[in-house]
C-alpha cells in the first residue's frame, strides 16, 4: 500500500472515530436532558398526599358486604366493580355481562379515598383478576382538586398492586352531567390525569365513556340520565355496557 493511500486511510479512520465520539457525546447529552426534564416534570406536578376516608359514614355498608360474603362469597379471580352510586345502582350488572364473573361492591356517595381505605376488606380478600372503578365525581363535588382525585387513585392502584400485582385496574371516566355542569372543566382535567397515568402501565385502563355521553358541543346528553340529572338511566347504562365490555378480561 502506498504512503498516500495509507495516509488517506488513516485520515478516514480518524474522521470516523471523531464522528463516533461526537455521536456518543450527543447521545449522553440527550439522555441527561431527558432525565433532567423528567425530574422537572415530577417536581412541577408534586402530588398531594392521599385523602382521608370517611370511615364512620361507610362502616355499615362495608360490614354488610362482609356479612353477605360469609354466605354468598363472590368467586376468586372475578371482576370487581367498585366505586360510587353509579356502580351501586347498576342493578343489571350481571345481566349486562353474562359471560363474565362480575360482582358489585359500590357504595353510593363514596369517593376514591373510601375505596382505598376499605381495600383490605372489600377488594384484596376477593383476589380479583380485574377491578373496574367509577369514582371521582363526588370528590370534585366536595371541592377536591383534579390533582387530589388523581393522587387518591394512584394510591389505590399502588395499594392493590402491592398485594395483587397481576390485577388489572380499569377506571371508568368521570361522567359530565347537567347536575354538576359547573365542574365540567375539573372533570376533564381529572380524566386527563388518569388517562395519562394509564398509558404508562400495562395493567391499567382508562375507559373513555365521557366522550360518548356528550353532544357535539360537549354538553351532557339529556336523555341518558335519571330525573336527578346526575345518575344514569337505562339508556346511560347501555352506553356504559357497550364501551366497557371490550375491556373485561
Amino acid at each position: 500500500m502506498s504512503s498516500t493511500i495509507r495516509t488517506q486511510t488513516f485520515a478516514l479512520q480518524e474522521r470516523m472515530l471523531g464522528a463516533r465520539s461526537r455521536c456518543m457525546k450527543l447521545f449522553r447529552f440527550i439522555l441527561f436532558l431527558t432525565f433532567a426534564l423528567a425530574i422537572v416534570s415530577e417536581a412541577a406536578q408534586k402530588l398531594p398526599t392521599p385523602s382521608t376516608a370517611n370511615i364512620e359514614k361507610w362502616e355499615k355498608s362495608i360490614a354488610a358486604f362482609e356479612t353477605n360474603d360469609k354466605t354468598n362469597a363472590p368467586p376468586k379471580n372475578g371482576i370487581l366493580f367498585i366505586g360510587s352510586s353509579s356502580i351501586k345502582r347498576w342493578s343489571t350488572l350481571e345481566q349486562d355481562f353474562p359471560n363474565f364473573p362480575v360482582f358489585n361492591r359500590g357504595f353510593g356517595g363514596s369517593q376514591v379515598a373510601d375505596s382505598l381505605h376499605f381495600a383490605n376488606r372489600i377488594v384484596l380478600p376477593y383476589e380479583p383478576r380485574q377491578i373496574v372503578m367509577f369514582a371521582g365525581s363526588n370528590d370534585l363535588n366536595a371541592k377536591k382538586s383534579p390533582l387530589q382525585v388523581f393522587a387518591d387513585y394512584r394510591a389505590f392502584v399502588r395499594r392493590v398492586h402491592k398485594s395483587l400485582p397481576q390485577t388489572r385496574i380499569s377506571y371508568i371516566a368521570i361522567t359530565p352531567c347537567e347536575k354538576r355542569i359547573k365542574q365540567i372543566e375539573q372533570v376533564h382535567e381529572a380524566n386527563r390525569l388518569v388517562a395519562e397515568f394509564a398509558k404508562k402501565n400495562r395493567k391499567l385502563d382508562f375507559i373513555d365513556t365521557a366522550s360518548r355521553m356528550v353532544d357535539s358541543d360537549g354538553n351532557p346528553l339529556p336523555d341518558i340520565f335519571a330525573a336527578d340529572k346526575l345518575h344514569l338511566n337505562e339508556k346511560g347504562y347501555a352506553i356504559w355496557t357497550r364501551i366497557i365490555r371490550p375491556y373485561l378480561k
